[in-house]
């Protein structure tokens, strides 16, 4: 078979124009990713530097903070003298306040706990 001819054949026609739309598309791609990298390098500079070892946070002096437990209980909802409905910035803070009793609530035994709807189970 002649080379030649097969080259020449190859060459002309939809197949060049393809090949063509291929390697434009991956040179716009490649160069696509090296303007996204170069950017990215600039955005990095201009960013502060990471803390240095002596700027990073320390314990205090008195050793670390541990949990503290306390048991809480909601404030009242307040009534408005005329009935009217109370807005937002009529009601007191929320959170509530610290219980008089601070025993930790335990579940009575036969409960359901927090698993089940409290039935007899298997038991």
């Amino acid at each position: 078979m002649d080379t030649i001819a097969t080259a020449h054949l190859a060459a002309t026609g939809p197949s060049v124009l393809a090949t063509v739309a291929f390697v434009v598309v991956g040179v716009a791609l490649v160069g696509g990713l090296i303007w996204a990298f170069r950017l990215g390098f600039r955005v990095r500079r201009s960013e502060p530097a990471p803390p240095r070892p002596h700027e990073q946070p320390h314990l205090p002096a008195s050793g670390p903070v541990r949990e503290t437990r306390q048991v809480r209980e909601p404030n009242e909802m307040p009534r408005s003298a005329d009935g009217e409905r109370l807005t937002p910035h009529e009601l007191r803070p929320t959170g509530g306040r610290d219980s008089d009793d601070q025993s930790r609530p335990r579940w009575d035994a036969g409960s359901s706990g927090s698993f089940g709807s409290g039935g007899p189970g298997t038991r």
